[in-house]
C-alpha cells in the first residue's frame, strides 16, 4: 500500500486539514476543487478510510484522520528534508540564503534584496512564496533558511526579529477620518484564506477585544478582490496599507483608543542554522529599514 501512495494527494489532504476547506486547499495549490476532491479520494481509497467529513458549519477530520493526518504531516517534513539536503550538496556555486515569505509580505522582498545588493558580505537570495502552515514546514525540514511573515504564527524555540511594520486600513467604509475598532466590528468583514495571515491577524485583533466579529460568508481569492467586494457594499475590509492597490483607494485608518492599529512582520529562522550569524545581521538591516 506505502508503494502506492501518490505525494500529491499527501499534500492535498494536509493543506485541506489546515485550510478546513477544500476551496482554499485547491486555491492554495492552483487546482481545481474537482481535481484536489479526486486526489483525496484515491488517497482515502488506498489507506482504506474516510480522512474528512464535510457538513454545513465546515470541514472536519474524522476519527481515522485525525490519527493519519498527523502522520502525514510529519513523512511531508521528511521528504522535504532529504530534497533540501540533496539540494545543498549538488547545488553548484556560492549557496545562497533561501528565503521564504508569506503574500502578506511580498512588499519586503525589494527591500530585502536591496539591503543584500546595498552590502557587502551578504550571499545572495533565492526567494520562494507560499502560505504560512507551508512556510513553517519547510523552515522545520530545512528547505528555507528564514521565513518572513506577519506575526500571527508563533514557532517556539526558534529566532524571531520583527523587521517591519504597517498601518491596517478599512477599506468599504468610505474615506477620511480614522474609524474605531468598536466601530468597525459592526461591519460585515471580508477575509482571505486563512493561512496568508491576515485573517488570523484580524480574528486575534477581534479576540483580544471581546469583539464579535460577522465575517462575510463566502471566501475572497486576494487583497485586490477584497478592495473590489469591499467598492460592491459586500462588507467591509481591513488591509495593512501598504497591500492597498493605490494610494487613492478610498479608506480609513483602523484605531484602537485613538492608536493606529498595525500588523508586525517578522523573520524567524533556526537557533542551530549554519547561517545563523548572517541572518541575524540580515534581519538586524532589513529591521533598521522600516
Amino acid at each position: 500500500m506505502i508503494e502506492r501512495l501518490n505525494l500529491e494527494g499527501l499534500r492535498y489532504a494536509q493543506a485541506v486539514a489546515e485550510t478546513k476547506s477544500f476551496s482554499a486547499a485547491a486555491r492554495a495549490y492552483g487546482v481545481t476543487q474537482p481535481a484536489l476532491s479526486n486526489g483525496i479520494a484515491k488517497l482515502e481509497e488506498r489507506l482504506g478510510g474516510k480522512l474528512f467529513d464535510r457538513s454545513p458549519r465546515g470541514v472536519t477530520p474524522t476519527a481515522f484522520g485525525a490519527r493519519i493526518l498527523p502522520l502525514i504531516d510529519s513523512a511531508l517534513v521528511a521528504l522535504g528534508s532529504v530534497a533540501a539536503e540533496a539540494q545543498r550538496l549538488t547545488e553548484p556555486g556560492e549557496p545562497k540564503i533561501r528565503m521564504g515569505f508569506s503574500p502578506l509580505c511580498s512588499h519586503l522582498v525589494a527591500r530585502t534584496f536591496g539591503v543584500v545588493r546595498r552590502r557587502p558580505g551578504f550571499r545572495d537570495l533565492l526567494v520562494r512564496e507560499a502560505l504560512i502552515h507551508d512556510l513553517q514546514q519547510s523552515l522545520a525540514s530545512g528547505e528555507l533558511d528564514v521565513i518572513l511573515m506577519p506575526a500571527v504564527a508563533p514557532m517556539p524555540g526558534y529566532e524571531h526579529r520583527v523587521v517591519d511594520t504597517d498601518t491596517v486600513v478599512v477599506v468599504g467604509c468610505g474615506a477620511g477620518a480614522p474609524i474605531e475598532l468598536g466601530e468597525a466590528s459592526r461591519e460585515q468583514i471580508l477575509l482571505v484564506p486563512v493561512q496568508c495571515g491576515l485573517t488570523m491577524f484580524i480574528r486575534r485583533l477581534f479576540r483580544s477585544h471581546d469583539l464579535p466579529l460577522r465575517p462575510y460568508p463566502g471566501e475572497v481569492s486576494s487583497y485586490r478582490v477584497l478592495e473590489q467586494w469591499a467598492a460592491l457594499g459586500l462588507g467591509a475590509a481591513l488591509i495593512p496599507l501598504a497591500k492597498l492597490s493605490s494610494p487613492g483607494v478610498p479608506h480609513r485608518p483602523l484605531t484602537d483608543g485613538g492608536h493606529e492599529v498595525r500588523i508586525s512582520f517578522e523573520a524567524v529562522w533556526g537557533v542551530d542554522s549554519a547561517l545563523g550569524d548572517e541572518l541575524a545581521r540580515l534581519t538586524r538591516e532589513l529591521a533598521s529599514h522600516k
